[in-house]
């Protein structure tokens, strides 16, 4: 366990204006905000060159830490897996190896980082100790710190979550589907077995140095018109159903997904209706859903606002 953890709320992203009162009916996206966002996103679609690597190379389009099914989350299981909260009670090998990734058009072998390596990332650090509350659920402590300590100290967390670690029984190699620009591959990963959890954590096994960053898009020289507000990530992807988080305001109302479809691209974002007046100015994250015409396959998924890519949010 290497390094603390600050847990913090989500920052603000943008400023937006709108009333706290007073909030004007939901309607749907007007024919102007209909006509910007095609234009905005037909000057995305022109803007996209991704190159070589996008087509031949191993660029992924989610996090790191895979989940393989239903963890059966308690609050207190949740909190530890989304802080990075972890302890072993196996040893964990130093070896590497390789392996090769399946895409859908062919296969690439990559050197992998070891198991140790892959905890490491996967390692955190601890939570802070609370007196009283269990190592773990349905274990009572009486009192003093409830996790092992560890020489890296404890975790910065509100007092409140809970102080529990999970437990890491067992690791294996294996492969677990990741969306990548080369559409959905067999990526090799080390699943860590956790006590805590109906399913094992997978750590992809990929090492950094093989690893080919999704490319950025060059900064927006215009903002977006009124009304018409970008995608923060992808929540999921399904065939031809896309289910996307959109930054919106904390007052608007009418939210609407909008999306671009084409042969080599997809393009999505959202219209709202904004209010007039002041509320807090916090970025909320609205899912909403848009169904293709054809499934998505290897397209990426670009946000109207910045150009680049979407990638899958951490489950």
């Amino acid at each position: 366990m290497r390094r603390p953890v600050l847990l913090l709320v989500l920052p603000l992203l943008s400023m937006v204006g709108c009333a706290a009162t007073g909030v004007d009916p939901a309607v749907g996206p007007t024919a102007s905000t209909n006509r910007a966002f095609d234009e905005r996103a037909t000057a995305v679609a022109a803007a996209w060159r991704p190159g070589p690597a996008w087509h031949d190379g191993y660029v992924p389009l989610q996090g790191p830490t895979v989940l393989t099914g239903d963890p059966r989350f308690t609050p207190d299981t949740e909190t530890a897996f989304r802080a990075g909260w972890y302890r072993a009670q196996v040893a964990i090998p130093p070896t590497r190896v390789g392996a090769e990734i399946r895409f859908p058009d062919g296969r690439m072998t990559l050197p992998l980082v070891s198991a140790a390596e892959a905890y490491r990332q996967l390692d955190q650090g601890d939570p802070l100790p609370c007196p009283g509350r269990p190592k773990r659920p349905g274990r009572p402590s009486p009192g003093g710190p409830t996790v092992e300590p560890g020489p890296d100290g404890w975790a910065t967390s509100p007092t409140e979550t809970a102080c529990l670690p999970l437990t890491v029984t067992g690791v294996t190699l294996g492969a677990v589907p990741v969306r990548t620009s080369r559409g959905e591959a067999q990526v090799p990963a080390w699943l860590f077995t956790v006590e805590e959890l109906a399913t094992a954590v997978a750590q992809l096994a990929v090492a950094p140095t093989a690893v080919t960053p999704v490319p950025s898009a060059p900064p927006p020289t215009q903002p977006l018109p009124d009304g018409l507000v970008g995608a923060q990530d992808l929540a999921a992807v399904d065939d031809a159903r896309l289910t996307v988080r959109l930054g919106v305001g904390a007052c608007d109302t009418g939210i609407t997904p909008l999306v671009s479809e084409r042969p080599d691209v997809v393009i999505v974002g959202g219209a709202v209706t904004r209010s007039t007046g002041v509320c807090t100015a916090v970025l909320k994250l609205e899912p909403v859903t848009v169904t293709l015409a054809a499934p998505l396959g290897a397209r990426p998924v670009l946000d109207v606002f910045s150009g680049t890519p979407l990638s899958i949010a951490p489950r």
